[in-house]
C-alpha cells in the first residue's frame, strides 16, 4: 500500500513540474507581441532604425559627406551636359535687326549651355520688358536651338512731349523714340501732357475726323482732361471732357451742311455740350465791324 501511494505522489509532483501553461508574465509578453502595431514595428521599424543608425554613423564624418556631395555633383553634371540637353544657338523670329540685337544683349546668354541651366520664364520676362516687344514665346527646339518668337509693337501714333517725339502703339504703350517727324509722316500726331494715356480715345477721334482730310494737323491734350483738334489755317475745335467723339461728329456734320470750317473761324468751342460757340479770326471781326459801321452810317 505504501509503495502505491508513494508512486502516485511522485507522479503528481512530476505532472505539476511539466505543466505547459506559461506564466503570467510570459502570457502578457506573448499577447503584446501579437499586437499588429508591435509586429509591424518589429518587421519594418527596427530595420529602418538600424539603417538610419548606420547611415548616421557613416555621414558623421565630414570627409565622407563631402565625398558623397562630389559624387552627386559629378553625376548630375555628366547627365545635364549630355549632347541632347545642350543649347548651342539662339534663333529669333518676328523681330527686326535692332530688336533682335537688343534681345541678345538683354539676355546675355553664353552658349553652348545646358538646357537645365536656362530659366525660360525669366528669359521671356527680360524680352517682354523691352519697349518694342509686345509678346514673346521662348522654347527649346530639337537640335539644341533656343527659339524666341517675338511680336513687335506696331507704331500707331506719334506723341510730342517735352522730351521730344515718341512712337506709341494702338494701346498707348511706348515703342521707340522718334528723331524726326518726317520719319513717320503717315502717323497721326498727338501732343500734351498725359496724351499717351488717352491714345485709344485719340485714335477714335482721328477716325472720326477722317472727312477733314489733309486739313487735320493733330490733337492737343489740354489740362490732361480734354482734347483740342488742330486744323490748318490756325483753326481749333475745342472738344468737351465727356463724349468728345460725338461732339466732333456734330461739328463735322455741321461743317458739311453749312461750311462752318470753311469760313474765317478761329475756334469752334464745344466745351459746353449744349452750346456751340464760334470765335472769328481778327480780320473777319474787323471786316464785320466795318460793315456794321457802314450800315449804321447809311441810315
Amino acid at each position: 500500500m505504501r509503495a502505491l501511494t508513494a508512486r502516485r505522489n511522485a507522479s503528481a509532483r512530476a505532472d505539476s513540474r511539466a505543466d505547459p501553461a506559461p506564466s503570467r508574465l510570459k502570457y502578457r509578453i506573448q499577447r503584446w507581441m501579437l499586437t499588429p502595431g508591435i509586429r509591424t514595428g518589429l518587421r519594418l521599424g527596427l530595420p529602418i532604425c538600424v539603417v538610419l543608425a548606420a547611415a548616421g554613423g557613416y555621414l558623421a564624418s565630414e570627409t565622407r559627406r563631402a565625398h558623397l556631395v562630389d559624387l552627386y555633383t559629378e553625376a548630375r553634371t555628366a547627365f545635364e551636359t549630355r549632347p541632347e540637353f545642350m543649347v548651342n544657338v539662339m534663333a529669333i523670329d518676328g523681330a527686326g535687326d535692332s530688336v533682335a540685337a537688343d534681345i541678345r544683349e538683354v539676355t546675355s546668354l553664353d552658349l553652348p549651355r545646358s538646357s537645365f541651366d536656362l530659366d525660360l520664364a525669366a528669359i521671356r520676362d527680360l524680352i517682354v520688358g523691352l519697349d518694342p516687344v509686345k509678346t514673346a514665346a521662348v522654347r527649346i527646339r530639337p537640335g539644341g536651338i533656343l527659339q524666341v518668337d517675338v511680336v513687335e509693337r506696331a507704331p500707331a501714333i506719334v506723341w510730342r512731349s517735352r522730351d521730344g517725339l515718341a512712337l506709341l502703339d494702338d494701346t498707348g504703350a511706348f515703342v521707340a523714340e522718334l528723331g524726326q517727324r518726317s520719319l513717320h509722316p503717315d502717323l497721326p500726331l498727338i501732343a500734351g501732357r498725359g496724351a499717351d494715356k488717352k491714345a485709344v480715345e485719340a485714335l477714335r477721334l482721328f477716325a472720326t475726323a477722317r472727312p477733314l482730310g489733309a486739313r487735320l494737323r493733330g490733337l492737343i491734350r489740354v489740362g490732361e482732361r480734354r482734347w483740342d483738334v488742330v486744323l490748318d489755317r490756325g483753326q481749333r475745335i475745342q472738344l468737351p471732357v465727356e463724349r468728345p467723339v460725338a461732339a466732333l461728329e456734330r461739328v463735322i456734320a455741321m461743317s458739311e451742311v453749312k461750311d462752318l470750317l470753311e469760313r474765317d473761324v478761329a475756334v469752334v468751342d464745344l466745351r459746353l455740350p449744349t452750346r456751340l460757340t464760334v470765335r472769328m479770326n481778327a480780320p473777319a471781326v474787323e471786316d464785320w465791324w466795318r460793315i456794321r459801321e457802314l450800315n449804321e452810317s447809311s441810315f
